[in-house]
């Protein structure tokens, strides 16, 4: 368990670099990833499971001891990701498929790396996981809605469908993941430490899965998809400090608000990308992905140094 231990914080210290790699693998040796794609929300609903194991009580006591802070966050991850995705996709005139996979990568809720950044940049690590937790169990009535309001214009949303399929992939597996705790809790805990591995490697297999299904289209689209995504992760660390600081709170908790407002579920976005539209709307999470973990590193290195 100790061998498994220490590989899973290896793994985990090193997320962007291997999310990076398999990327480059679906690349160019699509064949290896291409029979997988029906596994995408499966590899999800394991990174959900254990994100239920990891829950406890804490992490919603400071919900109830803060609301206004935790409301924030999570008011402003889904306030300004999701219109940030609409005025990208409007006024650089994005082909549907496309304007339709940013918006809906701008509507998902906080990614599980945010709170891993948030503890690198020495933010409130604690406020960081509240706001996870909660847009995350919101996510089911405010992800469907978000997109059925500002993707109509592009193609016709079935927010019912999204809605259960938010509940399969996302609600069921962290409730089991709690359940399993709460049984279980010594082999549980032990558990626990395999964890970053376990999901570290679920979320690179998405990645992989999603740009080998989409090789050709990204050699189409590529360079317009990864400006969208840059400016779009880049001006939502910049709205949440700001929407943060708006509100008069200290920097340890404006940081924590930045990265949870910039970085997203997208393996959340390629699952019902890949579920409901065109499997080309599941490239933008598949490049966020990969481009959130390296600016979202580089940013949690510069905020550490801001005391």
């Amino acid at each position: 368990m100790n061998t498994i231990e220490k590989i899973s914080k290896f793994v985990g210290g090193t997320f962007s670099v291997w999310v990076i790699l398999f990327a480059c693998l679906g690349f160019f040796a699509p064949q290896a990833f291409v029979g997988m794609k029906g596994d995408i929300s499966l590899l999800l609903g394991i990174v959900m499971f254990g994100m239920g194991l990891t829950l406890s009580s804490a992490d919603f006591r400071e919900v109830f001891r803060r609301p206004g802070e935790v409301a924030i966050g999570v008011v402003g991850h889904f306030l300004i990701m999701p219109t940030l995705a609409f005025v990208l996709a409007y006024a650089l005139k994005l082909p549907p498929d496309i304007a339709v996979g940013v918006i809906l990568v701008g509507c998902c809720p906080s990614g599980t790396a945010s709170n891993v950044m948030t503890f690198l940049a020495k933010g409130d690590v604690a406020l960081g996981v509240s706001i996870a937790s909660v847009s995350t169990l919101i996510a089911p009535f405010a992800t469907p809605a978000i997109i059925s309001l500002l993707a109509h214009k592009w193609m016709n949303i079935d927010a019912k469908s999204l809605f259960m399929d938010i509940i399969q992939v996302v609600i069921v597996p962290i409730v089991l993941g709690v359940i399993v705790k709460a049984l279980f809790r010594k082999p549980a805990e032990a558990s626990v430490k395999a964890l970053p591995l376990v999901s570290t490697i679920a979320i690179v297999l998405i990645v992989a899965i999603v740009v080998a299904v989409n090789k050709g289209k990204i050699i189409e689209t590529g360079p317009l998809i990864f400006a969208v995504v840059i400016l779009h992760n880049l001006l939502g660390f910049g709205l949440g400090y700001w929407f943060a600081k708006l509100f008069g709170l200290n920097l340890a908790k404006r940081k924590a608000i930045t990265l949870e407002t910039g970085m997203q579920n997208s393996g959340l976005g390629a699952a019902l990308a890949a579920a409901h539209f065109n499997p080309i709307a599941a490239v933008p999470s598949a490049i966020f992905s990969v481009w959130h973990n390296i600016s979202g590193s580089v940013l949690a290195t510069w905020f550490s140094k801001r005391e």
